[in-house]
């Protein structure tokens, strides 16, 4: 069959590439290799009917302000719920660290244990603020400029000399630096960690994209996709069948057709083929895209040479996913009850050692002696995610890929952990106890890399997020072959649901094959020379 473009990977960056491209009037074929579209956008039944568990993607960043969550109006049927308080830390001794949307209340909050911290905090917040607004965020959503051409117009203004700086700096250096008490260091380094890397990320060099900054500010933040978040995956699959896109599920892509230097279409499994007029585009990883697809023999050697150098990030998560009949009941929530309510809970560690144990665990294959883990009061936040009157949660905690289990069976090791994680949340929250587990579901990266496959090396990013592989030098999304983009994790701004790398590349194809954008794309030159 013939169409204008072919996009491997029903993913959210594939529904948003696709969609884009549907609505400018382009015959756009979707496929996937699963049954099931949304790749981490999964909402799954795997405790006890009725209680909807987000299996990966959970707490998605500032998702309703994103140019195409409102290009593509899906605020009519896809609705997010923005919690008032955004990060919460519960101490052994009984006090709480919450980190809200309002900034005189969290500074209040952080003055409870530091005021000098407090006062770092308001002085940073200021140009936080700014800096989000104006450069952070825009570039999360244009192609990414050279570093020479970056460096030149950010240093034109005080604005973007400032952000270059803490680009230049390591996250962990700069925080530890920056703030005297223990607690506010754990809660801030938890926060930058978990907007898109964990504490391995916040120990490089440098800071290229500048995550870092975003920590001090509190307009934008995480929110929580309504009823789970598949529902983010659905809508965007109504917008591309809405706009006349052909979706092929259970569909697995054999090869991708090199005619000429010049990809064609693709070739799947089952014996169908798919022309491509215009384009064919894949949001799959590096390896599954030009090794297996394509083959080393038929790579322009510069895109074999930085196959082989992709470096995925070293670790991955466990999952326990929580049917409860309560939600979790801090004690520390006498200090402060809003923890109760804080959309991200930091769990378990209290000194900055515990916090690098976790780091040395890990780079050397080692299970994580100190129980440490990210979890929220989902059904507390959002009902509709449990049944009346019951809750869920969950738990994901930083874990080798292959740990050393010391010859234990892998299902009995994974049951141990699960207990351990569960005796470490009781010393915080006294309700966690099994008589309070209406059922549990334990997600490894043994099984979601069976089911993800993506996911290569259990890599929930499909790429590290290190100074050689961010902005610039990101894998998208021209790759060398005409006619071929990456438009998935690998390609700027990298991995999670941002779904930056389909709008963007919606941009760059719409660009190179002369199709007028129905869209605002916006100038990323103009917006950092407009502050100079």
């Amino acid at each position: 069959m013939q169409f204008d473009a072919v996009i491997i990977g029903a993913g959210h960056h594939g529904l948003i590439l696709g969609t884009y491209m549907a609505k400018a009037g382009l015959r756009v074929l979707l496929t996937e290799r699963r049954l099931m579209y949304g790749g981490g956008l999964n909402t799954s039944e795997v405790t006890l009917p009725g209680f909807y568990h987000n299996l990966h993607s959970i707490n998605h960043f500032h998702i309703s302000h994103t140019p195409w969550y409102q290009d593509l109006q899906l605020n009519e049927s896809v609705p997010y719920i923005t919690p008032r308080y955004e990060f919460g830390q519960a101490h052994s001794d009984g006090s709480a660290l919450v980190f809200g949307r309002d900034l005189e209340e969290t500074l209040a909050n952080i003055a409870r244990f530091s005021k000098k911290d407090a006062g770092t905090f308001r002085e940073w917040n200021r140009k936080a603020e700014l800096i989000t607004e104006r450069i952070f965020l825009p570039e999360r959503y244009a192609e990414p400029l050279t570093h020479a051409e970056r460096e030149e117009l950010l240093s034109a203004s005080a604005l973007g000399r400032d952000f270059l700086a803490v680009c230049s700096r390591q996250p962990f250096e700069l925080v530890n630096e920056l703030f005297e008490c223990e607690q506010v260091k754990l809660l801030f380094l938890f926060k930058v960690s978990l907007f898109g890397t964990w504490l391995t990320d916040t120990l490089n060099k440098t800071s290229p994209m500048g995550s870092v900054i975003r920590a001090f500010d509190l307009q934008s933040g995480y929110q929580l996709c309504k009823g789970g978040s598949f529902n983010l995956a659905r809508g965007l699959m109504e917008r591309f069948i809405q706009a006349g896109g052909t979706f092929w599920n259970q569909c697995e892509t054999d090869r991708i057709i090199i005619e000429n230097g010049r990809a064609v279409g693709v070739d799947f499994t089952d014996g169908r083929s798919a022309r491509a007029t215009s384009f064919v585009a894949s949001t799959l990883d590096v390896h599954q895209t030009f090794e297996k697809f394509i083959g080393r023999d038929q790579l322009p050697q510069r895109m074999a040479e930085k196959m082989d150098g992709f470096k995925y990030t070293g670790w991955t998560l466990f999952g326990l996913h929580l049917a409860l009949e309560e939600t979790p009941r801090f004690s520390a929530a006498a200090f402060d009850p809003n923890i109760q309510l804080s959309q991200k809970w930091s769990i378990g560690a209290e000194t900055l050692s515990d916090l690098t144990s976790a780091f040395d665990d890990v780079k050397n294959n080692r299970v994580p002696e100190i129980i440490q883990f990210g979890s929220g009061p989902l059904s507390a936040l959002d009902p509709t995610l449990a049944p009346p009157g019951k809750h869920n949660t969950y738990a994901w905690h930083v874990m080798p890929l292959n740990p050393d289990i010391g010859g234990k069976d892998y299902s009995e090791w994974k049951e141990e952990f699960a207990d351990r994680i569960m005796e470490t949340w009781a010393k915080y929250c006294p309700n966690m106890r099994n008589s309070n587990v209406l059922g549990r579901s334990i997600y490894t990266a043994k099984e979601y890399t069976k089911e993800l496959v993506n996911m290569r090396h259990g890599d929930i990013f499909m790429g590290a997020l290190s100074a050689d592989q961010v902005m610039d030098r990101h894998f998208g999304y021209r790759t060398g072959i005409e006619g071929l983009y990456m438009v998935g994790s690998p390609a700027h701004p990298g991995g999670a649901i941002s779904g930056g790398a389909g709008y963007i590349g919606a941009g760059v194809i719409a660009e190179d094959i002369g199709l007028k954008p129905w869209w605002n794309r916006g100038d990323l030159r103009a917006k950092l020379r407009s502050f100079a």
